[in-house]
């Protein structure tokens, strides 16, 4: 059992959400240790918390938080190539922050070293709320059994959800998202089409806000930093779409109807296609 109070902990994936995740637990008062594939120097006054080396941050870990991009990236990370846990000395926790398919998690909890306790973590909020030790958790795992990581979570979010048993908190987790993605649409959508009916965009996300139509992006639209942001694969739209991906990968698992996974698909194709938002500068 890992002590939480002498433990070193790893934030691996130090980007948008990682970094602010990380800065929290520092924060908070636990010796953290960040790795990321960009440069040290690229961390500014974060840069002492930060390890070049994977080998250096798998032997000086006791914990690691992955929070890097998708599936590839954790496999490349845990095995392929930083392969933190083929090190002999490795992180004996891993709490898996990424948001990836349910089904993944069965295959990365059967590859990692039987001495790892393993479940997942995935988060909501985005980086205004990662910032803001906000972030809304989706724990693969009971009360009892994340109890001992409970400081490290609430040092980095409000809301904890124990959902009782592994890929239970990613299901939570690509569901959610999969509604985000659906507000995105319908959001940029109809910003788009706003003018076209004599409605600026702020006087329509002001009464969305208040009304029937208000959605967490929506009410939240000019403090998420990404709002306005085109479709790109390596942007937040195009991780929005990775997420709606995962989920489709996990109702293939569980034999879902063609109906919803036709509508799922619709959605997750229109997010590649988003008129361009009428707010962008």
């Amino acid at each position: 059992m890992v002590e939480l109070t002498e433990a070193t902990v790893g934030v691996a994936g130090c980007g948008a959400m990682g970094l602010p995740m990380a800065r929290a637990l520092a924060r908070a008062g636990f010796t953290v240790k960040g790795f990321d594939v960009r440069p040290v120097e690229e961390f500014a006054d974060f840069q002492q918390h930060m390890m070049a080396s994977p080998d250096d941050f798998s032997e000086n870990v006791d914990i690691v938080i992955s929070v890097v991009r998708d599936q590839r990236q954790t496999l490349d990370l845990f095995f392929d190539e930083q392969a933190i846990f083929n090190n002999p000395d490795y992180p004996k926790v891993c709490l898996l922050a990424s948001t990836v398919s349910p089904l993944f998690i069965t295959e990365v909890a059967a590859r990692l070293p039987a001495n790892v306790q393993f479940f997942e973590i995935p988060m909501s909020g985005a980086p205004i709320a990662a910032e803001e030790e906000r972030l809304s958790f989706m724990i693969g795992a009971d009360e009892e059994t994340a109890a001992p990581f409970r400081p490290l979570l609430e040092a980095m979010g409000r809301d904890l959800h124990f959902l009782g048993g592994l890929t239970k908190g990613m299901a939570c987790k690509v569901l959610n998202n999969f509604v985000a993605a659906s507000s995105v649409v319908a959001v940029r959508q109809v910003l788009s089409e706003a003018r076209k009916l004599q409605v600026t965009p702020d006087q329509l996300l002001a009464v969305m806000k208040s009304s029937s139509g208000g959605t967490w992006f929506g009410n939240n639209f000019d403090v998420i930093s990404w709002a306005n942001e085109d479709y790109d694969v390596s942007n937040t739209i195009g991780i929005i779409e990775k997420d709606v991906n995962s989920l489709l990968d996990a109702l293939e698992g569980a034999k879902s109807d063609q109906q919803a996974t036709a509508y799922i698909k619709t959605i997750r194709d229109r997010l590649s296609a988003l008129p361009s938002s009428p707010k962008k500068s």
